[in-house]
C-alpha cells in the first residue's frame, strides 16, 4: 500500500505545481478515506501534506485544522517520529492562531515544548524548541501577558545560544526589544528598554559580516525597532541614520531582485520533507525573494511581508522628510507606498465593494496591517497638502481616510481619533474655529493615548484663542492651565513643545510679554535642537519676532523675521509667509521705512489673495461641510464584530505600533494676521486661517 500512497503523493505534487489545488487535495484525501489499511505514519504524512496545501493556497483553516488534529491523535500512539510530531504541533498551533483560538494554541505549544525537553539535546530538538518558544511568546503577547512572553523569548535565546546560532540569538533579542519597546514601556521599564536595545547591538555586532549580509529580515527588523526607539525618546536626529541605512538596503535589495530573471521552487515528493509556510503572517503565497525571513528553519517567520516593510520604510522617510520641507520626495514615497498597499489589499480580496464583515477570518490580521499603513500614508498626505495650502487635495485624502474607516471600523478603530484630529486641523485651516475646537475635543475623548490627549487639548485651546471672545479665551485657559502644570511629567518633547507654544500665546494675551518670550524661546530650542523641524522653527521665529517688535527690540525683530521668512519660502509655506509679512509690515511702519512697508505689504496682499482664492474653492467643495460638521463619525455595526475587534486590535497593537506624533497650529495673536504652527515630525497637519477684518 505504500507504493499506492507514493503514487498519489506524486500525483498531488503535479497538480499543485499546475495550480490545480482542488485536485491535489482530492488525491491526498483519497488515502485518508480509503477502506484499505494504510500505516498510521502514512496517514499522518498525508494529512500533514493536505494541511500544508490548504494553508498555502486557501482560507480553509478549519479544514486544515481538522486534518492536523487527526494527525495528532494518530501520533499519540506512535512512540517515535519526533520530527513529524513537531511539524504537526507547529502547523496546528498556527491554525489555532489564525482562528483566534489562543488557549488551545498555548496548550499544544506547551505539549510540544514538553516533547522537545524530553528529547535528546541535539540541534534538531533545540531548533524546534526555538520554534515553539517563538509561537508561544506571540500567543502570550496577544493575551497581554508581556512578562511571560519575555521569559519565553529568553528561553528561546538560551536554546539558540546552546547551538551557537547567532541568527536565532538575534531573532530572540530583537523580539524581546519589540515587546519591551512597543508594548511594555513606561517610566518603570525605560531602563529595561535601553538594556534590550544595547543587547541587540551587541549580538548584531558579534555576527560575522558575511552572515549579517544574508539576514535582510533581521536587518530591517532591528533598524526599524531602533527608529521607533529614537522616535519614542524624541531623538530625531539620531534616528535619521537608521532611516538612511534602511533606504539604502531597500534600494540594494530591489536592485538585486530586478536582476533575477527566473525563480522556481521545487515541491518535494515526500510530505515529511516539505517546508513549513509561516501562515500566521497571512495566506498570500509569495516567492522566496518576496520574503524577509527573521530566522532560519524551522521558524522561517516574518515580522511583516516584504511589501509591508518596504512601505514602512517609505513611511519613515516621509515622517523625517516632511518637517524639513522635502515635499517632492514625500510625494514620491506617498505615491509608492499607497500603490504597494493597494496591490496587496487586492491580493487579499479587498476591492472597492468589500467591507469588514466580508473578510475571511484568517485574512483579518494581514488586512489590518495594510489598512493601518494605508491610513498612515493618507494622514501624511493630508499633512503635506495642508502645509502647501492645497486644501482640495487634503480634502480628498481625508475623505478617503473617512471612507476606509467606515468600511473597516473595528480594524481601524485606532484611527478614529486621528481622523477627528485631522478634521479639526482642516477646520482650523479654513477658519472654522468653533468646528475645529469641537473635533479636537472629540479626538481627545476618543484616544487612549495620553500624548495625543495633551496635543489635542493644545490644538483646541489655540482654536479657542482664534475665536477671540471672552468665553472662548476662558475655555482656552481651562484647557492649557492644567496641562501646563503637568508638563514636567511628559515623556517626550512633542508635548512640551506644544504646551509651551500654547502657553506662550496665553501669556501674550495676558500681556506678560517677557515671560512669554522666555517660554517661546525654550520651545524654539526644542524645535531646532531636539526635533530638527524647520517649519516649526520658522513659526516659532515669527512669533518671537512679533514679540521683539512688541518689546521695541526692532533690530532683533528684523533679524528674526528675515530668518523666518527665508525658511517659510524654502518650505513653500504660504500662511507662514503671510504671517511673517504681516509682522514685517508693522516693523517697517514702526521704523518709518515707508518704501519697505509698501513693497512688503504689496507682496503680503498678493500672497493673501492667493490664499483666499484657494480657501474659496475649498469652501465650495461638496466635502467641505461634511468634514467640518460638528458630528462624530457614524459607522454601521456588523455581525461577529466583537470577535474581529479583538483580533484586529491585538494584532495592530502588537505588530505595528508606530509611535504617535501630531502637529499644532496657531494664529498670530494680532487681529490683522493669521497663522498656524507645526509641532512635530510625525504627524504634521498644518492649519491655515484667513486674514480677519
Amino acid at each position: 500500500m505504500e507504493a499506492v500512497a507514493e503514487g498519489l503523493w506524486g500525483l498531488a505534487d503535479e497538480f499543485e505545481k499546475k495550480g490545480e489545488i482542488g485536485k491535489a487535495v482530492k488525491c491526498l484525501e483519497a488515502i485518508c478515506q480509503s477502506h484499505a489499511s494504510f500505516l498510521p505514519i502514512v496517514e499522518v504524512k498525508t494529512r500533514l501534506r493536505i494541511a500544508t496545501i490548504l494553508l498555502r493556497h486557501s482560507h480553509n483553516v478549519n479544514h486544515a485544522k481538522s486534518h492536523l488534529e487527526r494527525s495528532q491523535l494518530l501520533l499519540n500512539s506512535i512512540p517515535s517520529c519526533f520530527d513529524l510530531k513537531c511539524r504537526t504541533y507547529s502547523l496546528l498551533s498556527q491554525c489555532y492562531h489564525l482562528v483566534g483560538a489562543i488557549p488551545p494554541q498555548k496548550q499544544i505549544l506547551y505539549k510540544a515544548l514538553h516533547l522537545t525537553s524530553a528529547a535528546a539535546p541535539d540541534v534538531s530538538a533545540k531548533l524546534w524548541c526555538c520554534n515553539f518558544n517563538s509561537q508561544l511568546a506571540n500567543a502570550l503577547i496577544i493575551e497581554g501577558d508581556y512578562q511571560n512572553s519575555i521569559s519565553t523569548l529568553e528561553s528561546g535565546y538560551v536554546s539558540a545560544t546552546q547551538i551557537c546560532y547567532p541568527e536565532l540569538q538575534m531573532f530572540f533579542v530583537a523580539s524581546i526589544l519589540h515587546v519591551r519597546l512597543l508594548m511594555q514601556w513606561d517610566d518603570q521599564t525605560a531602563n529595561e528598554v535601553e538594556r534590550a536595545l544595547q543587547r541587540c547591538n551587541q549580538v548584531w555586532e558579534t555576527m560575522p559580516s558575511d552572515r549579517r549580509a544574508h539576514c535582510m529580515g533581521l536587518l530591517f527588523y532591528n533598524e526599524l525597532l531602533h527608529i521607533f526607539y529614537r522616535l519614542r525618546v524624541s531623538d530625531y536626529k539620531n534616528a535619521v541614520k537608521h532611516v538612511d541605512k534602511l533606504d539604502a538596503a531597500m534600494r540594494q535589495d530591489s536592485k538585486s531582485r530586478g536582476q533575477l530573471t527566473r525563480f522556481t521552487t521545487t515541491t518535494t515528493t515526500s510530505a515529511g520533507n516539505d517546508s513549513l509556510e509561516p501562515t500566521y503572517f497571512g495566506n498570500a503565497k509569495r516567492a522566496l525573494q518576496d520574503k524577509l525571513f527573521l530566522a532560519p528553519p524551522p521558524i522561517n517567520g516574518e515580522w511583516l511581508p516584504k511589501s509591508a516593510v518596504y512601505a514602512l520604510v517609505d513611511l519613515m522617510i516621509i515622517i523625517f522628510g516632511r518637517p524639513k520641507g522635502n515635499f517632492k520626495e514625500c510625494d514620491k514615497r506617498i505615491q509608492s507606498g499607497i500603490h504597494i498597499i493597494k496591490e496587496e489589499l487586492i491580493r487579499l480580496g479587498i476591492t472597492d465593494d468589500v467591507r469588514e464583515v466580508d473578510l475571511q477570518h484568517s485574512a483579518i490580521w494581514m488586512a489590518g496591517v495594510y489598512l493601518m499603513l494605508l491610513m498612515q500614508f493618507l494622514e501624511n498626505k493630508v499633512a503635506v497638502e495642508l502645509t502647501r495650502s492645497e486644501f482640495l487635495e487634503a480634502q480628498e485624502a481625508l475623505m478617503q481616510m473617512k471612507n476606509w474607516f467606515i468600511r473597516f471600523p473595528t480594524i481601524l478603530q485606532a484611527c478614529e481619533s486621528i481622523i477627528e484630529m485631522l478634521r479639526g486641523q482642516y477646520s482650523h485651516s479654513v477658519g472654522c474655529y468653533n468646528e475645529a475646537a469641537f473635533h479636537y475635543v472629540e479626538a481627545a475623548k476618543i484616544t487612549e493615548s495620553k500624548s495625543m490627549q495633551i496635543m489635542c487639548q493644545a490644538y483646541a485651546a489655540i482654536s479657542y484663542f482664534c475665536i477671540g471672545d471672552a468665553e472662548s479665551s476662558s475655555q482656552a485657559l481651562d484647557l492649557i492651565g492644567p496641562v501646563y502644570r503637568m508638563k514636567d511629567s511628559f515623556v517626550g518633547v512633542r508635548e512640551e513643545a506644544s504646551i509651551l507654544f500654547a502657553y506662550g500665546l496665553l501669556l501674550m494675551k495676558q500681556q506678560d510679554l517677557q515671560e512669554a518670550r522666555n517660554r517661546l524661546a525654550k520651545g524654539l530650542q526644542i524645535a531646532h535642537v531636539q526635533m530638527g523641524n524647520l517649519q516649526l522653527v520658522s513659526q516659532y521665529l515669527t512669533i518671537l519676532g512679533n514679540l521683539a517688535l512688541a518689546l521695541h527690540d526692532t533690530g532683533q525683530a528684523r533679524e528674526i523675521l528675515r530668518s523666518s521668512l527665508t525658511l517659510a519660502k524654502k518650505l513653500g509655506d504660504i500662511p507662514t509667509q503671510i504671517w511673517v509679512l504681516s509682522v514685517l509690515t508693522g516693523l517697517f511702519q514702526q521704523l518709518g521705512e515707508r518704501g519697505n512697508q509698501m513693497e512688503n505689504d504689496e507682496y503680503r496682499r498678493k500672497k493673501f489673495d492667493e490664499l483666499q482664492s484657494r480657501l474659496a474653492d475649498t469652501r465650495s467643495s461638496i466635502y467641505h461641510i461634511e468634514l467640518i460638521d460638528k458630528v462624530k463619525l457614524q459607522v454601521q455595526q456588523f455581525h461577529e464584530i466583537d470577535m474581529k475587534r479583538t483580533i484586529a486590535d491585538e494584532s495592530m497593537r502588537v505588530n505595528l505600533d508606530i509611535p504617535e506624533s501630531v502637529g499644532l497650529s496657531t494664529p498670530m495673536p494680532v487681529p490683522s494676521s493669521s497663522r498656524l504652527v507645526d509641532l512635530d515630525t510625525g504627524r504634521r497637519v498644518n492649519s491655515v486661517q484667513g486674514e480677519r477684518t
